[in-house]
C-alpha cells in the first residue's frame, strides 16, 4: 500500500509561500541597527554620492568626491535610486542622510530571490520531486548566514542570486530554438548582473556552469553556437560599462579585476589571510541544524553521477568550492558562495526522511534514519538553555532565550516526529522542524543580536552625534586605528587614522583632534576621557601646537588636563 501522502497545492504557490516567509525574515527590524564597517558604510557613501550626482556622472561612482575603484556599481546604483525615492516621498533634503532601512531595502529584498531560485533549479534538476524542490527553499530560508548577510547593505546576496539565475536559465536552455534563446539570454543577463556586481566572479560562474551543461549532452553544435551567441548578447551591457570605464578612468579601472579580484587569490590582502580553514569553519558553524544533512547528499549525488541532478550538485558543490578555498585573502562572507550547492545536495535527503520511499533512497539510509533523534536531542539542549536565561542562571538577554526556545522547540518536536513510522507524522515534523528554525531566525532579526560585529569596537553613531553636537569642525583622526567607514558615514566627513606622532602634523595648526580608544603616550597630547553615554569611554585628544606651559594656556579648557 503506498504511503498516505497529503495533497500538496501547485507547486509555484507554495515556492510563492517560502519566499514571503524569507521577504519577512528580511525586512523585521532592517533600519533597527546602524551600519558596520566596512562594506556597509563604503556602500551606503557610494550610493548616497551616485544619488546626489547629476546623470552625466552615475555610471562613475565616488566615494568622498574620488574615483570608486573597487567594485562595479550595479547594486550602488539601485540603491541610489532607492535613497533618492525616499528622499522625494519625505522632502528630505539632498544632504540628510537616509535612515538604515533605506540603505539595506534594496539588497534585502533582492537576496530573497535566492530561496525561489533554489527550489527551482532543484525542481528542473528533478522533475516530478515538488518535495525536493521545497526541501532546498526551505533549507535556503533558514540557513542563518544566507539570512544575516542578505540583509546587508553589501553585494553579497546579489551576487548568490545571480549565480543561481545563470544554473537556473543554462538548465532551461533546451530544444526548441525559442526556448534555448530566451533562457540563453536570460543566463547572459544573469552575467552582466555578476559583471556589474562582481566582476572577476563573472568568468568562472559562467565557466562552471557552461562545462556542465555540456556534460549533459543534449544540445548539438548548431544549438551550442545559438547559446553562446545568445549569452554574448547578455553579457554586452556589463561588458559596455566597464568598457566605459576603462575609456573615462584608464589604468585605475583595472584595479577592480586586479588588487580588487585575481589578487586575492594569490595574496592576503590587508591582513586577512586564514587559507582555506577560513571558509571550512564557516560552513561548519553556519551550516545547522542541515549540516548533518550533508554528507548523505553528497553519497547521493556519488551514487546519481551519472544523472543531470547528481552531475550538477556534485559539479556545483566542487566548482563553487575553487571559487573559495584557494583564495590567500579569506572574510566570513567569502564562504556565503558554498551555501547555494549546500542547499541543492541537503534537499533530497530532507525530503527522502519524511517521505522514506524508494524511489529516492540515499546511501546509509540507516544512519540517516537516526539523524532525528539527534535534532530532538539539539531541541531539548535549546529548550534548556532557554529555561536556564528565563531563570537568570545565564548571563544572557531574554533575545537569547527567545531564540532557543523557538529552536528548541522546532528541533524537539520535529526530530521526535520525524522518527515517527508513520508518514502523516514525518510530514508534521518536517513542517515543525522548519517552521521552529524560521521562527527563531524571525526572533534574531527582530532583536539586536543579529549584526553581532557592532560590539567588536566603539558604537559610531553616538561619536558622531557628539562631533555635530560641539560644533568640531576642525580636522579629526582616529588614533592608532584603522580608518571607520560608519563613522565617516554618520560625521557626514572622513575621518582617516592616524598611527603615529608625525600624523598629527600635516600643516593644520593646530593638529586635528583625535579619538583614541585608550588614553594616548605622545607627551605633545592634550587628552580627557568623554562621558560613558556619549562614546562608550573613548578619548578626546588635541595635539599641542606649542611645547611648554604656553602651550597648555594655550589649548582649550575643555581639553586641558
Amino acid at each position: 500500500m503506498p504511503p498516505c501522502r497529503p495533497q500538496l497545492p501547485p507547486l509555484p504557490l507554495l515556492i510563492g509561500g517560502l519566499w514571503l516567509l524569507a521577504v519577512a525574515t528580511a525586512l523585521v527590524g532592517l533600519g533597527d541597527l546602524p551600519l558596520r564597517d566596512w562594506d556597509e558604510g563604503i556602500v551606503a557613501r557610494v550610493a548616497l554620492e551616485t544619488s546626489q550626482a547629476p546623470w552625466s556622472q552615475k555610471l562613475l561612482p565616488t566615494y568622498w568626491g574620488e574615483p570608486y575603484l573597487n567594485k562595479p556599481p550595479g547594486l550602488h546604483l539601485l540603491i541610489a535610486a532607492a535613497i533618492g525615492l525616499w528622499r522625494s516621498l519625505t522632502a528630505a533634503q539632498a544632504a540628510t542622510l537616509p535612515p538604515e532601512w533605506v540603505v539595506r531595502l534594496v539588497p534585502a529584498l533582492l537576496s530573497t530571490a535566492l530561496v525561489p531560485l533554489l527550489a527551482a533549479i532543484q525542481w528542473r534538476l528533478r522533475p516530478g520531486d515538488r518535495l525536493s524542490a521545497l526541501a532546498t527553499g526551505a533549507i535556503a530560508l533558514t540557513l542563518l548566514p544566507l539570512a544575516r548577510h542578505g540583509r546587508l547593505a553589501m553585494l553579497d546576496g546579489c551576487q548568490l542570486v545571480a549565480m543561481a539565475l545563470i544554473w537556473w536559465a543554462l538548465l532551461g536552455a533546451t530544444a526548441p530554438r525559442p526556448r534555448l534563446l530566451r533562457w540563453g539570454l536570460m543566463a547572459g543577463l544573469g552575467g552582466t548582473a555578476l559583471l556589474l556586481l562582481k566582476a572577476p566572479t563573472a568568468l568562472p560562474v559562467l565557466v562552471m556552469a557552461l562545462a556542465l551543461r555540456l556534460l549533459d549532452r543534449d544540445l548539438g553544435r548548431r544549438d551550442w553556437a545559438w547559446l553562446l551567441a545568445v549569452i554574448a548578447l547578455g553579457l554586452l551591457p556589463g561588458l559596455a560599462w566597464h568598457g566605459f570605464h576603462a575609456l573615462a578612468r584608464g589604468d585605475g579601472a583595472l584595479q577592480m579585476w586586479t588588487s580588487q579580484g585575481f589578487a586575492r587569490v594569490s595574496q592576503a590582502m590587508e591582513g586577512h589571510g586564514g587559507g582555506p580553514l577560513e571558509p571550512v569553519l564557516e560552513v561548519l558553524e553556519g551550516g545547522w541544524p542541515w549540516l548533518p544533512l550533508w554528507p548523505f547528499g553528497l553519497g547521493l549525488a556519488w551514487r546519481q553521477r551519472r544523472s543531470q541532478a547528481g552531475r550538477w550538485c556534485l559539479g556545483l558543490t566542487l566548482g563553487t568550492a575553487l571559487l573559495v578555498l584557494p583564495l590567500r585573502t579569506q572574510l566570513p562572507w567569502y564562504s556565503l558562495l558554498l551555501w547555494p550547492s549546500f542547499a541543492l545536495v541537503c534537499g533530497p535527503v530532507f525530503a527522502w526522511l519524511v517521505v522514506r520511499g524508494r524511489e529516492l533512497r540515499p546511501p546509509w539510509t540507516r544512519q540517516l534514519a537516526r539523524l532525528p533523534r539527534l535534532w530532538a536531542l539539539l531541541g531539548a539542549a535549546g529548550l534548556l538553555a532557554s529555561l536556564l536565561v528565563v531563570s537568570g542562571l545565564v548571563g544572557l538577554s531574554s533575545g537569547h532565550g527567545l531564540v532557543a526556545l523557538g529552536l528548541g522547540l522546532g528541533l524537539l518536536l520535529g526530530g521526535r516526529m520525524l522518527d515517527s513510522r508513520r508518514s502523516p507524522r514525518r510530514w508534521a515534523g518536517g513542517l515543525g522542524a522548519v517552521a521552529g528554525v524560521w521562527l527563531s531566525l524571525l526572533v534574531l532579526m527582530a532583536s539586536p543580536l543579529w549584526l553581532w560585529e557592532l560590539n567588536e569596537s566603539w558604537g559610531t553613531p553616538a561619536v558622531a552625534r557628539m562631533l555635530h553636537e560641539r560644533g568640531v569642525s576642525g580636522p579629526v583622526r582616529i588614533w592608532q586605528e584603522n580608518e571607520r567607514p560608519s563613522l565617516n558615514w554618520y560625521a557626514g566627513r572622513r575621518i582617516r587614522g592616524a598611527n603615529r606622532s608625525s600624523d598629527l602634523r600635516s600643516g593644520e595648526d593646530p593638529g586635528p583632534e583625535l579619538l583614541s580608544r585608550q588614553a594616548p603616550r605622545p607627551e605633545e597630547l592634550r587628552c580627557r576621557q568623554l562621558e560613558q553615554g556619549e562614546s562608550l569611554g573613548l578619548y578626546r585628544c588635541r595635539a599641542e601646537p606649542a611645547s611648554g606651559d604656553q602651550a597648555r594656556a594655550d589649548a582649550p579648557p575643555a581639553l586641558r588636563s
